[in-house]
């Protein structure tokens, strides 16, 4: 199950991440395999993963116990093998604005994937630092990413995209070797090709 408790500790991280609103309630779906697993376990590492954005000394243990003081419901469902992967786990934040979710899965390898984010379908390694954004489906995202990043000393290890549908919403998720400074962000900020800029970090050890 370790590779699989990790998965569920870096969606729920990402959600936490991505998340600045107060969050009611966390959603999470278990399909295939994953749905055959110790479900409680799961549970604890998801919320853990997202509750460490407001307390970085959360674990297992007291990431419920945290949610549940501030009001969190927490609800999990889990169904057969519905597609190409042999399980998968979504989780889903719901506020006051939005519902937010990202799913992922474990290949053979053994490293955790994000496969889903938006509904948009990616297949994204995680690594310890991540640049996250969105954007229109539009020419010259690619290599307006690809060129900040080198011009502030940024490597790119693994470059992710998806899109909703030709000239829809795009997203683009990047795993790179060192925290994206803020001045890059800043640079591809004025731009105005992104709707959305995010840092991420994620313990992969």
């Amino acid at each position: 199950m370790g590779p699989w408790i990790k998965l569920a500790e870096h969606l729920g991280a990402f959600v936490g991440q991505m998340t600045d609103e107060p969050i009611k309630a966390i959603n999470i779906l278990y399909d295939g395999v994953a749905a055959e697993m110790n479900l409680d376990a799961l549970n604890c590492a998801v919320v853990a993963g997202i509750m460490k954005k407001v307390n970085p000394d959360v674990n297992m243990v007291s990431a419920p116990v945290v949610a549940k003081e501030r009001g969190i419901q927490i609800s999990a469902t889990n169904q057969d093998k519905t597609g190409a992967f042999d399980g998968y786990i979504k989780v889903t934040a719901v506020t006051e604005k939005r519902e937010r979710s990202v799913a992922g899965t474990v290949f053979s390898d053994g490293k955790p994937r994000f496969i889903q984010i938006k509904g948009i379908n990616i297949d994204a390694e995680v690594g310890a630092h991540m640049l996250y954004t969105t954007n229109n489906d539009v020419p010259g995202i690619i290599g307006t990413l690809g060129q900040t990043m080198g011009e502030h000393g940024v490597n790119i290890a693994n470059f992710t995209l998806g899109r909703a549908a030709a000239g829809g919403e795009a997203i683009a998720l990047l795993y790179v070797d060192a925290a994206v400074p803020a001045d890059a962000r800043a640079k591809l900020a004025e731009t105005d090709l992104f709707n959305q800029i995010k840092p991420l970090q994620f313990d992969v050890a």
